[in-house]
């Protein structure tokens, strides 16, 4: 790689990490290019994004961002997980992979709202349910009450219907 392209890809990772709301590093050896590939596939379809890089040009582009300093983590084989939509689906997708692969991506560390997270923190992150089933928990919570005054007021309808058709009948026998 020559000055320029480094520069450019240097320039592109800050940009990534200064997008992606969480990020995570992992150690990728032991992983084929066919397992890589599929990595990156299941990880496209949380939101995120896996990217190789170089330990040297990722410490250059985060020195120019206000994270914590985790320099001393970018050793070995490493691989970047970007999180552009949640923090929960990048993590359960690289879990999830890992419990089929060897545990392979090994968690390194996270990013998270600009603080450093554990791998154990990222496995209750994983652990927990993704937005879409977040959203469909709480609409349900919101929709129970909802439907109980439904019931109610329709209870109290035909209660109603049940006591003028009552006091109908009641005054046809006694007009009678």
């Amino acid at each position: 790689m020559d000055r320029a392209s480094k520069e450019t890809f240097v320039a592109e990772l800050r940009d990534r990490i200064n997008r992606a709301p969480v990020f995570y590093l992992t150690d990728f050896s032991g992983l084929s290019v066919q397992q890589m590939t599929k990595l990156r596939r299941s990880l496209r379809a949380s939101g995120a994004e896996y990217v190789v890089v170089k330990n040297r040009l990722a410490i250059r582009a985060l020195a120019e961002t206000d994270l914590p300093d985790i320099s001393g983590s970018l050793e070995g084989p490493t691989g970047m997980v970007f999180g552009y939509e949640d923090a929960v689906g990048a993590a359960k997708a690289l879990s999830d992979f890992a419990k089929d692969h060897d545990q392979r991506p090994a968690f390194k560390l996270g990013i998270l709202d600009r603080k450093i997270l554990a791998p154990e923190q990222i496995d209750r992150i994983a652990k927990l349910p993704t937005k879409e089933q977040l959203y469909a928990e709480l609409a349900g919570a919101m929709q129970a009450p909802v439907a109980m005054l439904a019931a109610a007021l329709g209870a109290k309808l035909q209660e109603t219907a049940g006591l003028l058709d009552a006091l109908k009948n009641e005054r046809e026998a006694a007009g009678s």
